[in-house]
C-alpha cells in the first residue's frame, strides 16, 4: 500500500516485477491509471499494454480476502497505520474463520468451541459475550 502511485513509483513496479517473472510477459493488463501508461513505454515498449475495465477482474479478484479487509479498515489516518493492522489481524483472523465448506454442521460447532476455548486460554478473555 501507498499513498499514490506516480510514474516513477509505477517504473519501479515493473522492473520489480520483471526481475521476479524472470522473463518478458506477452501482455500486461493494469488500471486506468495513467502512470502506468508512461513506465510501460520506459520499461517494456515491445510488450503489449491492455488497461480497460473489465479486463483486469481475475487479478483482482484473487485478492479479495485483503479487499474485504481494507473495506472493513477505511476509518484509519494513514498506510502505516492500516498496514500495521492487517499485519497483526492477518495471523488472528484465519483462527477464527475455519474453511466451513469443508465441514459438517457438528464438526464445525466442535472446532469453533475448541477454536474459542483456546483464544479464552490465550488471552484470558471471554469470546462470545453474553446479551443481556
Amino acid at each position: 500500500m501507498q499513498n499514490r502511485r506516480d510514474t516513477a513509483a509505477a517504473r519501479r513496479f515493473f522492473r520489480l516485477l520483471l526481475k521476479n517473472t524472470g522473463g518478458m510477459p506477452r501482455v500486461i493488463i493494469t488500471d486506468k491509471l495513467r502512470s502506468y501508461g508512461a513506465a510501460h513505454r520506459e520499461v517494456m515498449p515491445s510488450v503489449e499494454h491492455r488497461s480497460h475495465k473489465g479486463l483486469n477482474n481475475r487479478a483482482e479478484n484473487s485478492h479479495q480476502p485483503t479487499r474485504q479487509r481494507e473495506h472493513a479498515m477505511n476509518g484509519f489516518r494513514s498506510v502505516g497505520g492500516a498496514q500495521q493492522f492487517l499485519s497483526a489481524f492477518s495471523g488472528i483472523s484465519p483462527h477464527f474463520r475455519p474453511r466451513r465448506h469443508l465441514m459438517t454442521a457438528p464438526d464445525y460447532r466442535a472446532e469453533m468451541t475448541a477454536r474459542f476455548a483456546i483464544w479464552e486460554q490465550t488471552t484470558g478473555v471471554t469470546a462470545q459475550p453474553t446479551a443481556p
